[in-house]
């Protein structure tokens, strides 16, 4: 990966809306260089996908939740199969520490939450016991892989 290839994929990041002119004038290419050089950083995975970051508020969820979770040691192949396929998990760790993983988990309100931790996660195969932590204020959303990278 070069010095372009990062420059297009900080551009992407910041505005994936974006023409392909107007990212290849940003980072220095012709148009046609650049689109070829996003279908390779595509191809190689380094582009996951392009969507929509949706302000959790506005659509009802107003809790975030960081629930770390040990689980018994032969089901850890289920319990990661569950936790992905579970929509109100928002991601999913492996951690190094007192639990297993790490579960960041959106929630309408605490019932929801509470209804959430006592009749879903719990239930997850392998879950022996779990912490939750709520978040009270979120002061950064996700931030850019590439300024982390740089």
């Amino acid at each position: 990966m070069d010095r372009f290839d990062r420059a297009i994929l900080g551009a992407l990041e910041r505005d994936a809306r974006q023409s392909f002119a107007d990212l290849a004038e940003e980072v220095g290419m012709s148009k046609t260089p650049c689109w070829n050089r996003v279908q390779g950083l595509e191809a190689s995975g380094a582009i996951l996908g392009y969507r929509a970051m949706v302000e959790p508020e506005a659509v009802g969820l107003t809790l975030d939740a960081f629930v770390q979770v040990s689980v018994s040691f032969a089901d850890h192949a289920a319990f990661e199969a569950a936790a992905c396929a579970h929509p109100s998990v928002i991601a999913c760790y492996t951690t190094a520490g007192d639990a297993d993983y790490l579960l960041h988990v959106m929630a309408r309100d605490v019932a929801h939450l509470d209804g959430l931790l006592r009749g879903q996660l719990r239930r997850m195969p392998g879950v022996e016991r779990f912490n939750t932590t709520i978040g009270m204020k979120r002061i950064k959303r996700a931030g850019a892989v590439m300024a982390a990278a740089e």
